[in-house]
């Protein structure tokens, strides 16, 4: 191997290094500041949803149940960065603790919560090696019975409602791919790219309702999480034999995220609340991308490097601009600015479990396109 070679492999080795702990230390500060037990019980973990806290926020009086799926997927994240032991039982009691706090049942009301969490469970059940966690198929269930012909397809955001948008419809065809559903999947997928890809900047709006006397109303709205869910349905079926536009939709998406949601190569920001994990998701979905996405066409490369140098660069900015307590970073809503840390009686975004979920979802992003340039490398 010549000295540059040499030189590649040293240089990707420490970056891996560098971003497993960077995102350990973004684990880290989510676990000190918010997990805690539910109500006292023993055996209990969950994701407190605001820090500093209130006695609101310690009593789980709201609790996000997305956002604790997101919690999980984060924490095997973790587990596949860096396997620990002791971190499955968090993992465990985490799954508990939802199950419990929403009355002994896995459905709510909302169909992307539901796939959230499913997509979670699936990724752990996955790492474990064991069988199918039983809410993950039951869920899966809940997504293909709520297909309707109505507006051409797709589901409803919640039941009983008529709008229908790309954040219940991306993660049920992520779902419904990886649960063997290829064909409801791919008739989601096809679904969203008609209804709801803007034809002249190829992004994809947020969802559509039925208008008066029969015209669409469409909610034109961009949010970078609907980006990341359809890259990550598209991705689950670009091996599928009957679905070949897969890949060339998701070419065609990240050209458009790179020209159009970033400033100076980060991935804009949102705010707090729920939009504090939209750019994170988008990160999640870019990263497998850049370390899934097969071919070995020019233009397949240059959508795996574009993916990858999104992430990266979202990453840098999103730890630069961190605010720090205690040694640990707590990030903004918006990674190219600095992050103020919040108060008990603030309003700031950096509160919300939401935003340093997003934070540290995005640093497990860039580990897991480091190490796939460590092991492309060393390969």
């Amino acid at each position: 191997m010549d000295h540059a070679g040499v030189s590649a492999i040293i240089v990707s080795s420490e970056q891996s290094a560098l971003w497993a702990a960077r995102a350990a230390s973004a684990e880290r500060a989510v676990s000190e500041r918010h997990l805690r037990r539910l109500w006292a019980i023993p055996g209990t973990i969950l994701g407190v949803v605001g820090w500093p806290a209130t006695i609101h926020h310690r009593l789980f009086l709201g609790w996000n149940y997305w956002w604790q799926a997101h919690l999980l997927d984060c924490l095997v994240d973790a587990q596949l960065r860096d396997p620990d032991r002791r971190r499955p039982l968090v993992i465990r009691r985490l799954i508990r603790s939802m199950w419990l706090l929403n009355r002994g049942r896995w459905t709510n009301e909302y169909y992307d919560d539901m796939a959230w969490l499913a997509l979670a469970l699936q990724r752990w059940d996955h790492l474990q090696l064991g069988r199918p966690h039983r809410g993950v198929q039951q869920l899966a269930g809940e997504m293909l019975a709520a297909w309707s012909d109505a507006e051409g397809g797709g589901i409803p955001w919640r039941r009983g409602d008529v709008f229908k948008n790309t954040p219940a419809n991306g993660p049920a065809a992520i779902l419904l791919a990886r649960t063997g559903h290829t064909d409801r999947a791919a008739d989601t997928a096809d679904w969203i790219d008609r209804r709801l890809r803007d034809p002249e900047t190829d992004l994809i709006w947020d969802g559509l309702r039925p208008g008066s006397g029969g015209a669409t109303q469409f909610e034109k709205t961009v949010y970078t999480y609907c980006q990341g869910v359809v890259l990550g349905a598209e991705l689950a079926l670009v091996r599928h034999p009957a679905h070949p536009q897969s890949a060339a939709r998701i070419h065609r998406l990240v050209a458009a995220v790179d020209a159009r949601l970033t400033r100076d190569g980060v991935l804009t920001g949102h705010q707090g609340g729920d939009s504090g994990l939209f750019s994170g998701i988008l990160a999640r979905y870019l990263a497998l991308v850049a370390t899934d996405l097969p071919g070995r066409a020019t233009v397949d490369d240059t959508t795996r490097r574009t993916a990858a140098a999104l992430v990266v660069r979202s990453a840098d900015a999103a730890w630069l601009n961190a605010a720090t307590y205690r040694g640990l970073p707590v990030f903004g809503p918006d990674w190219s600015v600095p992050a103020v840390l919040p108060t008990r009686n603030g309003r700031r975004p950096e509160r919300d479990l939401s935003v340093q979920l997003g934070g540290w979802m995005l640093l497990e992003a860039a580990h897991a396109v480091s190490s796939s340039e460590q092991n492309r490398s060393t390969g």
